[in-house]
C-alpha cells in the first residue's frame, strides 16, 4: 500500500502568508467544534482570524476544503503517519502496543470528543457529508495506515493473517471498545481513572490480537 500524502499547502509560501493559513486553521478548528459545521461562517472564521474573507478563500477555496483541512491537520498532529512505523527489528507486540495507546489517548481527549459531537450534530441537521469527510480524514486514514503496518509484519514473519483489512477493523474496534462513546454522553466520573482504563484496555487488546494472529510454531 502506498504511503500517504501529507497535505499540501495552498497559495503562496511566504511566511506571513503561512502564519495567516495557520490563524485560519485555528480558528476554524475552535469554530467548528463551539458551533458545528453548519454553524460556521467564512465570515466569523475570518473575524476569529483577524484576516479577510477574501484571505480565507484564497487560501482553502471553500468551507468544505477549509473543514477537510481543519480535520486533516488535527488527525496529522495528534495521530501522525510516524505511528504507524515499521520496522522488523522491533516487537510487533511494541509497534502495536504504541498505536494502541495513541489511540487510547487520542479518545479521551477533549477537543477530539467536541469535535466528534459537533460532526454528529451535523449529520442529525441533514448534513452527512461532513460526516463523510471527518471519516476519510480519520478512521479511513488510520485504518489505510494499520493495513499497510499489519501486512508489513505479515511479510516479515511477525503476525500470520489470511484478511489484513478484516484484521485492521477487528484491532481498532478492539483498542476502542465503548470508551469514545462513553465520553460522548458524558458517562466518565472520573478523567484519570477513564484514561488509566482505556490504557489498560488498549494494552489488553493488543494481547488478544496478537494471540489470534501470532506465527504458530
Amino acid at each position: 500500500m502506498n504511503s500517504i500524502p501529507l497535505a499540501k499547502p495552498h497559495g503562496p509560501g511566504r511566511p506571513k502568508d503561512m502564519e495567516k493559513r495557520a490563524a485560519i486553521l485555528d480558528a476554524a478548528k475552535a469554530l467548528f467544534i463551539r458551533n458545528a459545521f453548519a454553524g460556521t461562517s467564512m465570515d466569523a472564521i475570518a473575524a476569529e482570524a483577524g484576516v479577510s474573507k477574501l484571505t480565507v478563500y484564497s487560501h482553502f477555496g471553500d468551507k468544505d476544503n477549509l473543514f477537510r483541512e481543519v480535520i486533516r491537520a488535527r488527525i496529522q498532529d495528534l495521530l501522525p503517519e510516524e505511528t504507524y512505523q515499521f520496522d522488523s527489528s522491533t516487537d510487533i507486540g511494541e509497534i502495536l502496543n504504541r498505536i494502541a495507546l495513541t489511540h487510547a489517548r487520542l479518545d479521551c481527549d477533549p477537543e477530539t470528543v467536541g469535535t466528534f459531537r459537533a460532526i454528529l450534530s451535523d449529520c442529525r441537521q441533514g448534513n452527512p457529508r461532513y460526516g463523510k469527510l471527518m471519516w476519510e480524514e480519520g478512521p479511513m486514514r488510520s485504518r489505510a495506515l494499520l493495513e499497510r503496518l499489519l501486512q508489513q509484519a505479515v511479510d516479515a514473519g511477525m503476525l500470520e493473517i489470511a484478511n489484513v483489512p478484516r484484521a485492521a477493523t477487528q484491532f481498532i474496534s478492539l483498542i476502542k471498545g465503548d470508551s469514545m462513546m462513553r465520553h460522548m454522553f458524558g458517562c466518565v466520573d472520573c478523567q484519570q481513572a477513564y484514561a488509566r482504563e482505556i490504557e489498560e484496555n488498549a494494552r489488553a487488546s493488543v494481547t488478544m490480537f496478537l494471540r489470534a494472529y501470532a506465527p504458530a510454531h
